[in-house]
């Protein structure tokens, strides 16, 4: 497949609804070839050609972390200096399971931050006590916690 015009209405059904949520069953692939008029057989395969080709990068679940008690969510702009590793500051970082994000970014004179992560935890308290552990574990010292007053958009591409 190179164009979306070589799918078949068939795949290009199984699209739309993957794109969004599964449906919350034992057998969503199922409920997907009954959408679809395909089999599930037909699905998974088609879902695992598209995976393999690179047209699909990832597929999993998304955990609602509101929802799952963790109501605090900080971006932490760190500001890793050129003498400090940023690969292994960043690696050390990712490795921390309330950690969902880790961005380098370019600085500049106003904003002197290249490294970025999102934070999630059950209270401030909890995040900001992150933040320090990561500070004796890295070395990196400066920082700046954006906490987020609100969530204006979350969703995923969509392509069909």
């Amino acid at each position: 497949m190179n164009r979306p015009e070589d799918l078949t209405p068939e795949e290009q059904t199984v699209l739309r609804i993957a794109q969004d949520s599964l449906p919350d069953s034992p057998a969503p692939f199922q409920r997907l070839a009954e959408a679809s008029g395909l089999t599930e057989s037909q699905v998974i395969s088609f879902l695992r050609r598209l995976k393999e080709e690179g047209f699909i990068r990832r597929f999993g679940a998304t955990l609602r972390h509101q929802v799952a008690g963790y109501e605090c969510n900080v971006m932490v702009a760190w500001q890793v200096e050129p003498s400090e590793a940023m690969e292994e500051v960043a690696r050390c970082m990712s490795e921390r399971p309330e950690i969902t994000h880790v961005y380098q970014r370019r600085s500049c004179p106003e904003w002197p931050f290249n490294l970025y992560t999102m934070i999630h935890g059950r209270t401030e308290e909890e995040c900001r006590n992150v933040v320090y552990e990561l500070q004796y574990q890295t070395g990196v010292q400066r920082h700046e916690f954006l906490f987020s007053e609100g969530e204006l958009k979350k969703t995923s591409m969509r392509y069909f």
